[in-house]
């Protein structure tokens, strides 16, 4: 993404997820500082800062003729502190190159708009970033992350970590550089993500579930126990057997032309990994009520949330039919 905004004296990095906004700004404030040594490095809250302070930051100073110069927030900024950025955008585009660099970081939305919309007529480059909302989208951002760093990742084992860490891209983003440094696979497999993430109740929840779903009871039923054993709660275990439930019939529904890729939302890789194969509608109702039940059973007092559990798995790994 750095790369894309050239060599405008002022840069607007707009929208998308928040860790890729910051962390485009920052490889863009890197990327200048490297291009400039002798500058000086400035950060500035849009938020609280006044033109004054701008100004300040942008003038040549006792420490340095040129500035690097990040302003955060650029939605808040008031109108006299955007009409001063947009005065230096339009008279530092006519010679980017001897001017102070400023990085603007505009978290997207209409706050704020027509204030980026004028520093872009003044010859301010707009870099816009990916909100990776998309199943999709998620997926090809780990496989990149694993190729930014000359390695690959097994298709099942990317679908892993976006599977457990999708929501937080940061933290996404942390585990496939983890992974990366621990170990010398090439690919990652997702044996090998599974053994990173063994300390994950989601992990530990998705290892039963794909159990159950295998057929193979009483494997998921000891997997099951000995999660509960190093603390996962029966909740966190039932939500993954719902989650591969919902798959199964939503791919189904999907085969069948019930419901559009998009009403999916799941990536091809991910569809290939569902099995169909022994599933009927009765079964796939029978399992929905017993992960009712079962849900019940865990939030009721009084209930039995493992017998509701072994039951829910039996149920689970004989397609309903048990």
């Amino acid at each position: 993404m750095a790369r894309q905004a050239g060599d405008a004296a002022v840069r607007v990095v707009y929208g998308g997820d928040p860790y890729l906004n910051e962390r485009t700004a920052r490889e863009l404030c890197d990327e200048a500082m490297q291009r400039r040594p002798d500058a000086e490095y400035v950060e500035l809250d849009a938020a609280t800062a006044d033109r004054y302070a701008f100004d300040e930051a942008v003038s040549p100073s006792l420490l340095a003729d040129v500035s690097v110069v990040r302003v955060d927030d650029l939605q808040s900024a008031d109108e006299k502190l955007g009409d001063s950025i947009v005065d230096y955008c339009k008279q530092a585009s006519k010679d980017p190159a001897s001017n102070s660099i400023v990085i603007c970081r505009h978290e997207g939305g209409n706050k704020g708009k027509r204030l980026l919309d004028r520093l872009v007529r003044a010859g301010a480059r707009k870099v816009e970033v990916s909100d990776l909302k998309k199943p999709d989208a998620k997926l090809n951002y780990v496989l990149q992350c694993f190729e930014r760093q000359g390695r690959r990742v097994e298709p099942l084992a990317a679908q892993q970590l976006v599977d457990v860490l999708g929501g937080s891209i940061g933290e996404l983003t942390a585990m496939c550089g983890q992974l990366c440094f621990d170990f010398d696979d090439d690919p990652i497999g997702l044996d090998r993500v599974n053994q990173y993430l063994t300390a994950n109740a989601q992990v530990t929840g998705f290892n039963v579930a794909d159990t159950a779903m295998a057929g193979d009871t009483a494997d998921a039923i000891v997997k099951m126990r000995s999660a509960v054993e190093q603390g996962v709660e029966p909740i966190a275990l039932i939500g993954a057997l719902a989650m591969k439930l919902r798959n199964v019939a939503k791919v189904s529904a999907y085969n069948a032309g019930t419901i559009s890729a998009a009403e999916l939302g799941m990536s091809p890789w991910a569809r290939k990994y569902v099995r169909l194969g022994g599933w009927t509608s009765a079964g796939m109702a029978a399992c929905i009520r017993t992960l009712a039940w079962a849900d019940e059973e865990c939030k009721t007092n009084g209930g039995d949330p493992m017998y509701a559990l072994e039951r829910s798995i039996e149920t689970i790994a004989t397609k309903g039919r048990g």
